[in-house]
C-alpha cells in the first residue's frame, strides 16, 4: 500500500503481524501499577473498543501483557510501516489543505528526530503524548483525510470522538487534554486514567500538534541566559551556566548556552539521550569523570571558551564537587522533567540509571523516598553556591516546589515564598511577557529549507522597520530578535519540520504574518502554519511559572487561558487546544494553543488579524490589572492603535494609606 493509502484506511480490517519490540530507541519507563484486577479489565475493554469483535480474543493476551509489562497499553502491532516525519503538504491525502497541514504537524511530533519515546507516542516531558495508542494515531489521520471544510474533528485527550458538522470559519479540530473534575488531578490520577486509557498528558505542544523540535525552548533559553547574566551585570563569555536535563525541551539548554556565549554544563544520568543530543550537536562534549569535567570547565573558564560540557551522571554530584573544588557558578538551573517527578522526570543520586528504573516500576514508594532525599541534597549543594554569589533561577520546571515538598531548605523567610525565584519572576515575566513578546512560530508546509530562508528574511525585515519606531521600551527585545533571526540559519536550529520561532508582540506576530500571507498569494512561498508556544503571554496560568509575577492573588486562577482558546476558536485559528498539565505538572496548570493556516488568502489575512491581536492582548489585559507597570503602558500602546479595545485599567494605591 502507498503512504495515501495507509493514511485513509485507518485501523486496517486485517491486523498486522505483532512488532517486535525495538531495543534501539529510546522508550519511556515502565508506569507504576496502579490499577485493581477489575480496573485492569476495563482497561482491556476500552482498548478493544477500537476493533472488530472477532479480533478481540487475539488482541486480549497481547494487551494484557503491554499493560503488565509496561503500566499502558500502546498497541505497538499498529505502528505505521512508513518512515515518521512532517512531508511535504502535498503528499498527504485529503479533502481540505488545512487538515493537510494538521497531519504534517502531527506526523512531525512523531518523527523520531523530534520525539522522545516515539513508540509510545511522546513528543517530550516524559509523558507529552499526541495519543495513547495507535488505533487513536491511526483513526486521526483516517478522519482528517476525510474532512472537509464544513466539519470539525473533535478530540479528547487523543482519542478522536469524530467529524462533527460546522463550517468553514469554525476550528477544523478541538483538542482537550486531561481536562479532569479538580478533585481527581493529582499525580496518581494522571497514572490510573491514563492506564485505563481514558485521559492523556498532552504537555504543552505535543498534545496540540505544535512542538518544533528543541528549537523553541533553545530561543527562550537564549534569551532566560542572556538576559540571566545582563542581571548580575556579567558577560557570557568564560562565565559558567550549569544545569540538568538533555531530554526533550531541555535538550536545548546546552545549545542556548553556546549561542549565548558561555561555558555550559548540563548533566543527564540517560546514556542513549545523551548520545544523540551530541550526534545532533546540541553538545560540543561527553564526560563521565567528574575528575575530568572539573579539569576542563576550569580550562574553558581561563580560556573564554564558548562550550557546553555533558556530564553523564547525576547533577546532585556536579553541584558538590564544583562546591568542594570551588569552582564558581555564573548561573545555575535545572530543567529535569520534575512536573513528573515519580515516573522518569527525575532520578536520585548513588542510584545507576537502570537500578532507578527497576525501582520505579518495582518499587515505587522506595523510588519517591530516594527522589526527595536526593532533591534535598540538590537544594543543599545550591544554597552553598549561592552563598558564594552564584545566581540561581527556577525554570519553570517544578523544581523548586518539589523540594519544598521534599522538605529541602527552598524556602524564603516569611515561610511562604521561595528562597529563588522563578525565572519568569525576574526575567521573562518582566521583560517579555508583560510587554507582550512571546514565543511566535512558524513552519513551512513545502518542507522546503528555500522557504524557510524566505520567510526568516521576511521576518528580519518587518522586525528591523518596526524597530526604528519602536518605543525604548521594547528596543531590547526588538534587538535581540533581530539578532536570533540573524543567527537562525547558521545555528542550524531544525530538526523536523522546516521551522522557525521568535519572540515577537502582537504587532510583530500580526506584521510578520501578513507578509508571509501576501508572499504566499504571489506564489513566492508555499503555506505556511502559524502557531506558538503555550509558554506565552495568555496561553497559560501557572502559578509557579508563566503567570508567578502575578501579585494581585489571581494567580491560582485559569479564566485567562479557558478565555484564550474561546476566545481563539471564533477569531479564526485552524485548530485551538486546552491542556491540565504542562511543564509543572498535572494538576498545576492550565494551557492552551492554537495553530493557523496561512493559505495566501483575504480571508487568512482578515483571520490572523483578528485571532492574533486577541491572542496576545488577551493575555497583557490580564497583567495589567494585576498592576503590571510593563502591561500597563503595553495594553494602553494597544488601545491607542486599536480603537475598537477598551480595557479597564487599575487605579494604584498608595501603599501609606493602607
Amino acid at each position: 500500500m502507498t503512504f495515501q493509502e495507509q493514511i485513509t484506511q485507518g485501523i486496517p480490517s486485517v491486523l498486522p503481524q505483532p512488532k517486535p519490540y525495538d531495543t534501539s530507541i529510546n522508550h519511556a519507563p515502565k508506569r507504576k501499577e496502579i490499577l485493581s484486577e477489575e480496573e485492569k479489565k476495563l482497561a482491556l475493554k476500552n482498548a478493544l473498543r477500537y476493533f472488530e469483535a472477532k479480533d478481540h480474543a487475539e488482541l486480549i493476551p497481547e494487551f494484557k501483557e503491554e499493560l503488565r509489562n509496561y503500566g499502558r497499553i500502546y498497541m505497538y502491532r499498529l505502528r505505521p510501516d512508513y518512515r515518521m516525519y512532517a512531508r511535504p503538504i502535498s503528499e498527504y491525502p485529503g479533502k481540505c489543505e488545512q487538515a493537510k497541514a494538521i497531519m504534517l504537524m502531527i506526523q512531525n511530533n512523531l518523527d523520531y528526530a523530534v520525539a522522545q519515546h516515539p513508540h509510545e507516542l511522546i513528543t517530550y516531558g516524559g509523558n507529552g503524548a499526541v495519543f495513547s495508542n495507535w488505533a487513536q494515531y491511526l483513526l486521526t489521520m483516517k478522519y482528517l483525510s476525510e474532512m472537509t471544510e464544513e466539519q470539525t474533528l473533535v478530540m479528547y485527550s487523543g482519542h478522536p470522538m469524530g467529524l462533527f458538522p460546522s463550517h468553514s470559519e469554525a476550528p477544523r479540530v478541538v483538542v482537550t487534554n486531561g481536562m479532569m473534575i479538580p478533585n481527581y488531578s493529582q499525580p496518581d490520577d494522571w497514572e490510573k486514567f491514563n492506564a485505563l486509557g481514558v485521559t492523556q498528558y498532552g504537555q504543552m505542544t505535543a498534545g496540540s500538534y505544535m512542538y518544533i523540535g528543541p528549537q523553541g525552548i533553545v530561543h527562550g533559553t537564549t534569551i532566560t541566559v542572556l538576559n540571566g547574566f545582563r542581571k548580575i551585570k556579567k558577560n557570557p563569555s568564560g562565565n559558567l551556566f550549569v544545569t540538568s536535563g538533555l531530554g526533550g525541551m531541555s535538550g536545548a539548554q546546552p545549545k542556548a548556552g553556546t549561542i549565548a556565549g558561555c561555558v555550559t554544563v548540563c548533566a543527564e544520568v540517560n546514556p542513549k539521550i545523551t548520545r544523540i543530543r551530541h550526534e545532533q550537536g546540541w553538545i560540543h562534549e561527553i564526560h563521565e569523570d567528574i575528575n575530568e569535567l572539573v579539569a576542563r570547565v576550569r580550562k574553558a573558564q581561563q580560556d573564554k571558551e564558548i562550550v557546553s560540557l555533558a556530564y553523564l551522571g547525576n547533577i546532585v554530584d556536579v553541584w558538590e564537587r564544583f562546591d568542594q573544588e570551588n569552582l564558581h557558578i555564573d548561573l545555575g538551573s535545572d530543567q529535569t522533567s520534575l512536573h513528573n517527578p515519580w515516573a522518569g522526570g527525575y532520578y536520585p543520586v548513588g542510584i545507576s540509571f537502570e537500578e532507578a528504573n527497576a525501582m520505579m516500576a518495582n518499587n515505587p514508594e522506595q523510588f519517591k523516598t530516594e527522589v526527595q532525599k536526593t532533591l534535598r541534597r540538590h537544594a543543599d549543594a545550591i544554597n552553598k553556591h549561592t552563598a558564594k554569589g552564584t545566581y540561581f533561577f527556577d525554570y519553570g520546571n517544578a523544581f523548586l516546589l518539589e523540594a519544598s515538598r521534599a522538605g529541602a531548605d527552598i524556602m524564603a523567610p516569611n515561610g511562604i515564598d521561595f528562597r529563588y525565584p522563578s525565572y519568569v519572576q525576574d526575567i521573562m515575566g518582566p521583560m517579555c511577557f508583560d510587554y507582550g513578546f512571546g514565543p511566535f512560530r512558524w513552519v513551512c508546509t513545502s518542507g522546503k529549507p528555500e522557504d524557510l530562508a524566505k520567510t526568516d528574511a521576511i521576518a528580519c525585515q518587518v522586525l528591523e522597520e518596526m524597530k526604528k519606531n519602536s518605543p525604548a521600551e521594547i528596543q531590547q527585545q526588538m534587538a535581540d530578535n533581530i539578532q536570533w533571526i540573524k543567527g537562525a540559519q547558521e545555528n542550524k536550529l531544525v530538526v523536523g519540520s522546516q521551522a522557525r520561532i521568535l519572540y515577537a508582540d502582537a504587532e510583530g506576530r500580526t506584521k510578520i504574518a501578513e507578509a508571509f500571507n501576501q508572499a504566499i498569494a504571489k506564489g513566492e512561498i508555499g503555506y505556511v502554519v502559524l502557531g506558538r508556544d503555550h509558554h506565552d503571554v495568555s496561553g497559560t496560568d501557572s502559578p509557579y511559572r508563566e503567570t508567578s509575577n502575578i501579585y494581585d492573588g489571581s494567580r491560582f486562577t485559569a479564566d485567562m487561558a479557558i478565555q484564550n482558546v474561546i476566545g481563539d476558536s471564533f477569531r479564526g485559528a485552524t485548530w485551538v487546544s486546552i491542556h491540565n498539565g504542562g511543564g509543572v505538572g498535572w494538576g498545576e496548570v492550565i494551557n492552551g494553543g492554537f495553530g493557523m493556516v496561512l493559505d495566501g488568502s483575504p480571508a487568512a489575512s482578515r483571520r490572523l488579524e483578528s485571532m492574533l491581536f486577541w491572542d496576545v492582548n488577551n493575555g497583557i489585559s490580564r497583567r495589567s490589572w494585576a498592576r503590571n507597570e510593563g502591561a500597563i503602558f503595553a495594553i494602553k500602546r494597544a488601545m491607542e492603535t486599536q480603537p475598537l479595545l477598551k480595557v479597564t485599567i487599575p487605579t494604584i494605591v498608595d501603599d501609606s494609606l493602607l
